[in-house]
């Protein structure tokens, strides 16, 4: 059994992780500020002896003596790093110099999770680990991007100078169960638009391209990357190399919901946004003997199915409510009703 913290635990993906982690015999330890989500992810987790949550401010070092650190926090919602871009770049980079010092004193092995968006618009397609980037420094998703970036070299140079033993993967378009149906993802957004009959929203003409990842491929990729004893420690791609435009994505989702009436709209493209994205997984399938094996339609489908069931649950919610107030009045009124006839008598 090892120990093991994972930070930012909440944020959907990691409560995925630190489920996967317990079922494997770990004792797991998670903080985050809950700066974007809550317990309700990890409410099947918490009974579970070996599931410790602690509620920290991330600015702040944390130690405890553990063997494994996987460093996941950051915002990583467009919604939540634009709202606040400069605490959004001290918080994050703070907590990477937090959990490099913890892990060289306590010798313990850390995976940083970094992001295709240290590609930015690249220029060369699929993209490798070895292409040096297209970025502007200067748009208003820089907040995330440069963070991502100055870690992994802070990274390097913490094992170069200190010899700290890190793993870095490189994350791309990742969706899963869980995801908050509100947070500026693309495929929540089509999800949740498709579901209640609303137009489905497009940037540009739709042809620019992702790789769409389910959250178990992502998680295995993960855990591969830590636990390798080769020393492959080099920032590596953890992402499926199927690709798809926008709007063959926006035209599965309503294929897949037979309910749906929603129609595609389009609006300008963001500043920056990038118009190509596909990972090169070579070096995954090499080092780690890694490969996505979860179809783009067998996830959408468990995806829309854990919407459907939050939308429901949601409606049920308003419906019971809304009768719990009605009843509570009508026996109010008829409370002062009868008492105004004892008066009366």
């Amino acid at each position: 059994m090892k120990k093991i913290l994972v930070t930012w635990w909440a944020w959907f993906i990691w409560s995925h992780l630190c489920k996967k982690l317990l079922d494997e015999w770990n004792e797991v330890i998670c903080l985050d500020n809950l700066f974007t989500w809550n317990k309700k992810n990890i409410e099947n987790l918490v009974s579970n002896p070996a599931f410790t949550f602690v509620l920290h401010d991330v600015t702040q070092p944390f130690w405890a003596q553990v063997d494994e650190i996987y460093n996941l926090a950051c915002p990583a919602s467009p919604i939540h790093y634009q709202k606040n871009p400069v605490e959004t770049i001290k918080t994050s980079l703070l907590w990477a110099i937090n959990m490099l010092e913890l892990a060289l004193k306590v010798k313990a092995r850390i995976l940083q999770s970094s992001t295709s968006e240290v590609y930015g618009d690249p220029t060369v397609h699929p993209q490798p680990e070895t292409y040096r980037w297209n970025v502007n420094i200067n748009w208003i998703r820089s907040c995330y991007d440069e963070w991502k970036r100055a870690a992994e070299t802070l990274f390097m140079d913490y094992h170069r100078q200190y010899w700290v033993d890190i793993r870095i993967i490189r994350i791309f378009n990742t969706y899963w169960p869980n995801m908050h149906p509100a947070d500026w993802r693309v495929v929540s957004n089509f999800i949740m638009q498709a579901l209640q009959n609303k137009d489905i929203t497009i940037y540009w003409d739709g042809s620019q391209t992702r790789s769409f990842q389910y959250v178990d491929d992502l998680i295995r990729g993960m855990t591969l990357m830590m636990n390798n004893d080769k020393w492959f420690i080099w920032p590596v791609n953890i992402w499926t190399e199927y690709e798809f435009t926008i709007k063959e994505l926006a035209e599965k989702v309503i294929e897949l919901i037979p309910w749906c009436t929603s129609k595609i709209i389009y609006e300008d493209l963001p500043s920056d946004d990038p118009k190509q994205r596909r990972a090169n997984n070579k070096l995954a399938k090499e080092m780690l003997w890694w490969e996505p094996s979860i179809k783009l339609e067998d996830g959408i489908e468990k995806t829309i199915e854990y919407f459907r069931n939050q939308l429901l649950q949601q409606q049920l919610g308003f419906s019971v409510k809304r009768d719990i107030i009605k009843w509570v009045t009508l026996y109010n009124m008829m409370k002062i009703v009868n008492a105004e006839r004892i008066v009366d008598i």
